[in-house]
C-alpha cells in the first residue's frame, strides 16, 4: 500500500497527539505512526482493586498557558483536576526522618534542612553577582548563590523528582531555564521571584498558574480525549521497523503493521520519539550529523505503584517525599497520590508511587523483580513508619529511557537538529530531546510544531 499524506507524525505520545490535534483543527491531512498497541506513550492509567494509578507521570504543572488552553478546548471530554492543598507540602528526607520544605520565612529559619551558615548567607543572595558562564552546572550555580546545604537538601532532591538526574551535570540554561533567567534577568533568585510576581501579566499569561494537576480519573483520560479528537482512523498502531527516507521534495515512509509492509509518502515528517530511535528511523543521515543528537543521555527509572487497603503508616498529608543523594538511600522519592488527588484509592486506603534508579543508581532498572521488591519493601517500611509490609497492590514498571538529561552537550544537540532540518526541508525533529520534559512543555512544543506545519502549508 502506498498513500500520499501531507504530514506524518512519528509517535503517538502526548507530543504527537497534541500536534495532530491542532493539525486536524487546521484541516491538514496527517497520520500518526505509533509502534505500540495504544496511544499515550508512558502516560497510562490503570484501575485495579479500587486503586487508580499511573504507570508513567503522576501529575503535571500548568507552567505554560498552552496547557490550560488545551484543557479548555477539550472541555466535556476530559476534566482538569487541580491537586488538593496537600500537594503544596513537600517533604525531604534527612537523618532518618521527613522534614517539610520551608513554605515561608519562619519555617526557613527553623528548618533543620539547611545549615545556620547558609541561612545567614541567604540574606546576601540578592546582592551577589550573576554568573557569566552559560554552561555553568546547576550544582555550581546553587553553591555560588545559596550554599552547599541548599544544594543537598533542596535542589538535589528537587532534581531527583523531576529529572532523576545529577545537578553536577545538568545545565540550568536548558534544564531549568526559568531559574537561570531569574539570575540573568534580575540578578537574583529572591529578588527576581519578587519582581516577577509583581510584574503585570496578560490574561493569557495568568493561565500558567503553576498549579499541580492531573485529570479526573487519571491522566489516561487526557490521552483518550486526544485520541478521540484526532480520530482513530488517523492513527496507525503496532507499526514496527519504521524508516524514513527523502525522495525529491517528499519523504518515503516504510514500516510493518500486523505482518504487512506499509509504504507512505508525505511532504512533512514530525518525529516525537526518543533521540535513541533516530539513527534507525532516519538511516539516510550520516553519523557525524546524527550522533550529536543520539548521544543524549537518559535516566532510567523504575516506578512502583503500592496500594494498601488500610494504611497503617505515617500521615500522608503531603505531595510526597524526595530523597537527597547524600542520604545514600535506594529510592529517589515516594509520592502520595491518594492524599492530593480524588478517587485514587478506596476510603481509608493509601496509594503510593515509589521511584528508583535515575542517574544515581542506573543499575536498578535492570535488577531482577525480586530485588526490586526487596528494595521497595525496605524503603517503604523504613521511611513510612510501617511495622510490616503487607500491600494489597504492588505493580512495577521499568523505563530504560525515562528522562533525557539536558547536560553540557545540549547546545551541540540543538545545533545538529537545526542543521538537519535545514538540510532536509519538511523534516521536523521534536520530542523531549529538547524544549523541556514536563507535560506542559510537551503541549507547548506540540503547539509550536503544528504551527510550523501550518505556516508552510500550501
Amino acid at each position: 500500500m502506498t498513500s500520499n499524506i501531507h504530514t506524518i507524525i512519528i509517535g503517538g505520545g502526548l507530543t504527537g497527539l497534541v500536534t495532530a490535534y491542532y493539525l486536524k483543527k487546521a484541516g491538514i491531512n496527517f497520520r500518526i505512526i505509533e509502534k505500540n498497541a495504544v496511544t499515550g506513550g508512558v502516560i497510562q492509567t490503570r484501575e485495579e482493586q479500587g486503586f487508580t494509578y499511573e504507570s508513567g507521570p503522576t501529575t503535571g504543572v500548568l507552567s505554560h498557558p498552552e496547557a490550560a488552553e488545551l484543557f479548555d478546548e477539550l472541555a466535556g471530554s476530559v476534566e482538569l483536576e487541580p491537586a488538593r492543598p496537600e500537594a503544596k507540602r513537600r517533604l525531604v528526607w534527612k537523618a532518618g526522618q521527613w522534614h517539610a520544605l520551608p513554605a515561608g520565612p519562619l519555617q526557613g529559619i527553623t528548618t533543620p534542612l539547611f545549615t545556620f551558615k547558609d541561612k545567614l548567607r541567604l540574606l546576601g543572595e540578592p546582592f551577589r553577582a550573576k554568573g557569566t558562564n552559560p554552561n555553568e552546572t546547576l550544582a555550581n550555580l546553587v553553591r555560588r548563590r545559596l550554599g552547599e546545604s541548599f544544594l543537598d537538601y533542596a535542589i538535589d532532591p528537587f532534581i531527583s523528582g523531576i529529572y532523576a538526574g545529577d545537578p553536577e551535570r545538568l545545565i540550568p540554561r536548558h534544564a531549568l531555564p526559568k531559574l537561570y533567567n531569574l539570575e540573568q534577568t534580575y540578578g537574583s533568585f529572591i529578588g527576581g521571584a519578587i519582581k516577577k510576581a509583581k510584574a503585570p501579566k496578560s490574561d493569557r499569561d495568568k493561565k500558567a498558574t503553576r498549579e499541580v494537576f492531573s485529570t479526573r480519573g487519571g491522566l489516561g483520560k487526557l490521552i483518550t480525549a486526544l485520541t478521540n479528537a484526532v480520530g482513530q482512523e488517523n492513527i496507525l498502531l503496532n507499526c514496527q521497523g519504521t524508516t524514513i527516507r527523502p525522495d525529491d521534495n517528499n519523504f518515503k515512509i516504510a514500516f510493518n503493521q500486523n505482518n504487512q509492509q506499509v509504504k507512505l509518502v508525505a511532504k512533512h515528517i514530525v518525529t516525537t520519539s526518543g533521540a535513541y530511535t533516530l539513527k534507525e528511523l532516519l538511516p539516510f543521515l550520516h553519523d557525524e550529523d546524527i550522533s550529536p543528537v543520539t548521544n543524549l543521555r537518559y535516566a532510567g527509572v523504575v516506578q512502583c505503584a503500592v496500594g494498601f487497603s488500610k494504611w497503617p503508616g505515617a500521615p500522608l498529608n503531603a505531595f510526597g517525599g524526595l530523597v537527597p543523594t547524600c542520604e545514600n538511600r535506594k529510592s529517589l522519592g515516594i509520592l502520595y497520590p491518594s492524599s492530593f488527588l480524588t478517587n485514587r484509592a478506596p476510603e481509608n486506603a493509601a496509594l503510593l508511587s515509589v521511584f528508583l534508579g535515575g542517574t544515581r543508581n542506573p543499575e536498578v532498572v535492570e535488577a531482577p523483580e525480586e530485588e526490586l521488591r526487596r528494595i521497595i519493601k525496605q524503603e517503604v517500611t523504613e521511611m513510612m513508619n510501617l511495622k510490616s509490609f503487607n500491600p494489597d497492590l504492588i505493580r512495577i514498571f521499568r523505563y530504560r529511557y525515562a528522562i533525557p538529561q539536558y547536560e553540557s552537550n545540549t547546545d551541540e544537540r540543538l545545533k545538529a537538529i537545526d542543521a538537519i532540518e535545514e538540510k532536509y526541508p519538511g523534516l521536523i525533529i521534536g520530542g523531549n530531546l529538547k524544549d523541556g520534559i514536563g507535560m506542559a512543555d510537551r503541549i507547548r512544543q506540540a503547539v509550536a510544531l503544528s504551527g510550523r506545519i501550518m505556516g508552510i502549508h500550501p
